[in-house]
């Protein structure tokens, strides 16, 4: 049955309705489509069908060896915003794969300099805040965002709920490296920080600052307190989580109502 069924042409591909996984010869008419037009809203349709066979694992290997990652990369350049977060989203996708990973590396500073100069909370922001997550989930690739963490924080800081989950998700991912921790504490952060440890936060925000105080704190044991000790300059996230106030806000917490939150301040507090 499935080979009487006519050749569907590269433009059909792009129809949201089609929403069949499509095999290696599809992928190909796809990417030569999307190499070829100039027209965008073809250009959006097809990054987003490319985007959704790339979450299926077999796509992932099978997009990589038909050289569909630099095809993919070159549109997070595009002018149209839509375009670009569309780009950024088929790329986090695909960098589900390691191999991947190491093809999609070039684009991370592109990626970090969008993130921090484009505009707060966008969808082009979140997209790629998504993308550097997946590609700092192991430490291969971690060392290339050692430039961006203070502006990483100031994102935190400025952004709103969903912004300051996906920028916390990526510093979590930073801070269970020990080779990281050094930066993480020279970053220069506004005391406005600690104000994520207070007790009326979201759980999902304040669960991780927790997590994030308490993956640093083991790194320094690792690390053997990063043996010669670093100057920490006044306003670093050193002076911000050994100073007293973040202390006190961490023990405050342990009336919080949240059982979930009470349990990671009581395994935090004897550390502290």
């Amino acid at each position: 049955e499935l080979g009487m069924r006519p050749s569907k042409s590269a433009e059909d591909l792009t129809d949201g309705s089609y929403d069949d996984v499509l095999n290696a010869a599809q992928l190909q008419k796809l990417l030569y489509l999307l190499e070829s037009t100039e027209d965008p809203v073809i250009i959006e349709r097809a990054l987003i069908t490319l985007g959704n066979n790339a979450a299926f694992s077999v796509n992932q290997a099978i997009i990589r060896e038909l050289g569909g990652i630099p095809i993919v990369g070159n549109k997070i350049n595009h002018s149209n915003q839509s375009i670009k977060e569309k780009a950024l989203n088929a790329l986090n996708n695909l960098s589900v794969n390691v191999e991947n990973q190491i093809k999609i590396k070039i684009y991370i500073n592109q990626v970090c300099e969008d993130v921090f100069s484009g505009p707060l909370n966008s969808a082009v922001q979140l997209a790629g805040l998504r993308l550097l997550t997946n590609m700092t989930v192991t430490n291969d690739h971690q060392h290339m965002l050692h430039n961006y963490i203070t502006d990483l924080f100031q994102v935190l800081l400025t952004g709103n709920g969903n912004t300051k989950v996906q920028v916390l998700k990526l510093l979590l991912n930073l801070s269970e490296n020990p080779a990281m921790t050094e930066g993480l504490l020279h970053a220069q952060v506004d005391s406005s920080f600690l104000s994520l440890y207070d007790s009326h936060v979201a759980k999902e925000i304040l669960l991780r600052v927790l997590t994030l105080f308490q993956n640093i704190n083991n790194c320094l044991k690792i690390e053997g307190h990063l043996a010669v000790q670093p100057t920490f300059t006044e306003g670093s996230l050193f002076f911000l989580l050994h100073g007293e106030e973040c202390a006190q806000k961490i023990k405050a917490l342990v009336d919080h109502h949240d059982a979930e939150v009470k349990e990671k301040v009581l395994t935090i507090i004897p550390k502290i």
